[in-house]
């Protein structure tokens, strides 16, 4: 072992090196960079990405890498970080391998709740920040024990990400999990693709009970309520915070209030 170096292991099974106290990171994930800044690590994060937006008082003054799916190389080289964070659905795969041979790079890989909370865990360890990540954990499952009781007498859910075209989120997917936890069962059935496209007739015969309409990826808004009444007239439909529901770093303490407050307008 290099001195001053440690070997860990990412959720994606890769060994890396990383400092024993890193000085010099970036991170390539929205939902992980506030986490950083929630484990008092501002004066360490040297670089994020342009989505990176919170917290918004240092989203100024850090140095962008790109966005998450089209990094910047050599803004990145140039910050010469000792550790980069990333995550395998949100960053591609071909630029991370490419990053990784220069720099420690650990990557998160998350499809629910204790995965997220795994990965806050272990970049608590990675950051030697044990403590602080630990604590955060704790907050977060006593929100999500609190909401395990909500009855929505097995509502069925159609969460739209996108439009033209209409995209849902399907099983195997974070959001599916944070579903599972409103009480509600995902209209989607089919447990291999993620996030299916679907057409009008497709909405109209799934017959959801309710429909979320989320605030990203794509900016759903007031006026696409009446384009979804549409094809779905029985429907309840909802704007949704995405934030809430796919942001899985210490976002999660706000989220169990959020869906309580969000069921509650359903029933």
């Amino acid at each position: 072992m290099i001195d001053g170096m440690r070997q860990v292991v990412d959720q994606m099974g890769r060994t890396v090196a990383v400092p024993d106290i890193p000085k010099k990171i970036i991170s390539l994930v929205p939902s992980q960079t506030e986490l950083l800044y929630d484990l008092d690590l501002a004066e360490h994060i040297v670089g994020q990405t342009v989505f990176c937006i919170y917290p918004q008082e240092h989203f100024k003054s850090v140095t962008k890498v790109g966005g998450t799916k089209k990094l910047n190389i050599q803004a990145i080289r140039d910050l010469q970080p000792d550790l980069i964070i990333g995550n395998k659905e949100e960053n591609e795969l071909s630029q991370i391998q490419e990053l990784e041979k220069e720099f420690p790079v650990w990557m998160s890989d998350i499809y629910n709740l204790p995965d997220a909370l795994e990965m806050i865990r272990q970049i608590g360890i990675v950051v030697s920040k044990q403590d602080k990540a630990e604590a955060l954990v704790q907050k977060i499952e006593a929100g999500f024990n609190k909401i395990k009781s909500i009855q929505t007498k097995s509502l069925k859910v159609l969460y739209f990400i996108w439009r033209k075209p209409y995209m849902v989120a399907g099983r195997n997917t974070f959001i599916n999990d944070m579903l599972k936890y409103c009480g509600l069962e995902n209209a989607i059935t089919e447990r291999n693709s993620r996030y299916p496209e679907i057409d009008a007739e497709n909405i109209s015969s799934l017959k959801p009970d309710v429909i979320f309409l989320s605030s990203e990826p794509y900016p759903f808004k007031e006026k696409h309520i009446e384009e979804i009444t549409h094809l779905c007239p029985s429907a309840k439909i909802r704007i949704v915070d995405g934030e809430m529901f796919t942001w899985y770093g210490s976002r999660l303490v706000n989220s169990p209030d959020y869906f309580h407050n969000m069921i509650n307008s359903l029933l």
